[in-house]
């Protein structure tokens, strides 16, 4: 099994030459070599594949002069006792991948990435599934796998590390996901938590008038306008290329074949009239069958004990800020804050989506990171605090590997503004469908404590003990999907270069959230001690972090598949380390270099690129 087919015959200009001696293990304790003599052009290349034979411990370089004959088995027993005392066996895992040039990444590798390539990946790699699929999924639910669930869990856990442990003036809570019902008439939620709803006459389907986008086809030659396209909500591309692909059809119905048209001037269903909607046509029927747009409350109703009347009725949280409103004055009690002082909470929220689309992006279970910030009143005060805030925010997503170039703002203004908010400014993310929200830092003023002191009968002000002063607090509101960073992390993350010619797709999450911290990689898996240090390494390093172990197949192949779901690091356990320096090969996901740690320095070395410290 150790045998290699070698060249009978070499051209005369094939030196000088090198001979590549690989050492292998057979079945037993015989060792056995073979001798290869190599090209110096082809030897990387050539120790590559020699190393991914199995049984391979190790190779070594010596100069020799070219010979055309492969080696008797006697020979070889002669070279191999020569080459052992004569020849440097380095370790194998600097030198399997090839890897000595720097990646070349591919820049432009996200920008072709569509959605469906993103939800494949997810499926495939064990970070996100269709909930129920055994049961043909139910639509706007989703389960996190054994990546997914880690990476959502390393999202909480630096949000929180972020706003509230590493600040003085944030506490937490976690609140219940059902509230006494009243809670939500006094928030506005029962009477204004709507969304508009326009339905199809012909197939009874339902969209969000908001999402569904329609445009005159006019001719440009005379003006005429033959009909509206209407298209779902997408990237500008996207739109374009369906409305494009509806035109052509009005254009051959009306016998306009070919003419040129103007470019598309996109509203929203909210903003057109009764005479415009009898003629935009349905995305399921494609006949003008739509209806008016309409209010559709998003809150989940049920019911609490065992009657099932109207005095049981209770509301699934469509978001955690109510939670912490209605806390507030159990929190200013006993955790002894001062204004200015915030209130974090990560918990789930429900909402009953016309039309759950693009992924996690709109789904109707979700999770929420909010914090409500307390400030004094006054116009001349929100302002800074609301800005601070901004900064902070995009701060946070950069730290857990948000790309920047990917980052945007979107200031509400007019109409856009809630009734009750004096600013909201949006942090936006390129998804593949389009730029989208991501996080929403609003100044919503006093309205949510004012409007619960008013439905509960119960004082929510705030006495300042300085000015001797009563007042009820403004608010700034920091408030992030997980699953939406989640997605947007996953975006930023995905992955291309090139290394030595060959194509690499990776995910390049930042080591503080990546699911698996770090893989442990035995270079064998037949050699006792070698297996046994690389476990009790694997062990230790469990106690820190989330870890991998992966002892089967050549080392490359193994990089590979650690680079597929985003580890940070590998480290590689070879001969070397149990019989001569006692230290582990440490490859870098990202730029494929190695590093050589002493044993006892590989947590602190870690920690520091892992934790920061």
């Amino acid at each position: 099994s150790c045998k290699v087919q070698a060249e009978q015959q070499r051209s005369s200009t094939y030196f000088p030459s090198q001979e590549v001696v690989v050492q292998c293990q057979t079945s037993g304790n015989t060792p056995c070599i073979f001798i290869s003599t190599i090209m110096p052009s082809y030897r990387n290349v050539a120790l590559a594949m020699f190393l991914t034979l199995h049984g391979a411990l190790g190779f070594g370089l010596r100069t020799s002069p070219t010979s055309s004959l492969i080696a008797s088995s006697a020979s070889l027993r002669r070279t191999m006792s020569k080459a052992t005392t004569t020849t440097a066996i380095y370790s194998t895992a600097e030198a399997t991948e090839s890897e000595k040039k720097t990646p070349i990444k591919n820049e432009e590798a996200y920008n072709k990435v569509k959605m469906e390539d993103i939800v494949s990946l997810c499926k495939r790699r064990g970070i996100i599934f269709p909930s129920s699929e055994i049961y043909n999924g139910f639509a706007g639910f989703f389960d996190y796998g054994p990546l997914g669930s880690e990476l959502k869990k390393n999202v909480k856990d630096n949000f929180w590390r972020h706003f509230v442990q590493r600040r003085e003036d944030v506490v937490g809570i976690d609140s219940s996901i059902i509230h006494n019902p009243t809670t939500w008439q006094s928030s506005g939620h029962l009477d204004g938590f709507s969304d508009p709803m326009v339905d199809c006459k012909e197939t009874k389907l339902r969209y969000r008038a908001d999402q569904l986008f329609c445009a005159p086809v006019t001719v440009e030659e005379c003006g005429t306008t033959v009909g509206f396209v209407c298209v779902l909500e997408a990237n500008d591309e996207d739109m374009v290329k369906a409305a494009k692909k509806q035109a052509k059809k009005l254009l051959k119905e009306s016998d306009r074949k070919g003419q040129a048209i103007q470019p598309f001037a996109f509203k929203d269903l909210t903003q057109v009239s009764e005479e415009e909607m009898g003629q935009i046509p349905s995305p399921g029927s494609g006949k003008p069958t739509l209806t008016m747009p309409r209010d559709f409350n998003l809150m989940f109703q049920t019911n609490v004990g065992a009657m099932q009347d109207g005095s049981s009725v209770a509301y699934l949280r469509p978001e955690t800020a109510q939670g912490i409103f209605i806390n507030y004055k159990n929190v200013l009690g006993t955790s002894r804050q001062k204004l200015p002082f915030g209130i974090a909470q990560i918990g789930k929220a429900f909402r009953n989506e016309i039309t759950p689309r693009n992924f996690i992006f709109r789904s109707r279970e979700f999770e929420q990171m909010e914090i409500e910030y307390f400030i004094p009143p006054g116009d001349d005060v929100w302002q800074p605090f609301h800005e601070k805030w901004i900064a902070d925010s995009k701060a946070f997503l950069e730290t857990v590997g948000l790309r920047e170039d990917l980052m945007g703002y979107d200031v509400h203004e007019g109409d856009g503004l809630a009734h009750y908010a004096r600013a909201c400014t949006d942090i936006t993310f390129k998804f593949p469908f389009g730029e989208q929200e991501l996080m929403g830092i609003a100044a919503r003023g006093n309205f949510d404590l004012t409007s619960h002191t008013e439905g509960s009968g119960k004082t929510l002000d705030y006495f300042d003990e300085e000015t001797k002063e009563k007042f009820i607090p403004h608010v700034i509101e920091p408030s992030l999907g997980v699953d939406r960073l989640i997605l947007a992390l996953i975006c930023s993350a995905y992955a291309e270069d090139e290394v030595n010619g060959e194509k690499r797709n990776y995910l390049s999450f930042h080591p503080s959230i990546a699911p698996v911290k770090v893989s442990v990689l035995p270079l064998v898996k037949n050699k006792e001690p070698l297996v046994k240090a690389a476990r009790e390494l694997f062990e230790k390093l469990q106690m820190r972090w989330n870890v991998q172990w992966d002892q089967t197949g050549a080392i490359g192949r193994r990089y590979r598949r650690a680079d597929e779901i985003g580890v940070p690091f590998c480290v590689t356990v070879d001969f070397e380390t149990i019989e001569d320096d006692g230290a582990v090969t440490i490859r870098d996901r990202d730029t494929t270099e190695q590093v050589r740690i002493p044993m006892d320095e590989v947590v602190p070395y870690l920690s520091k690129m892992i934790d920061g410290y």
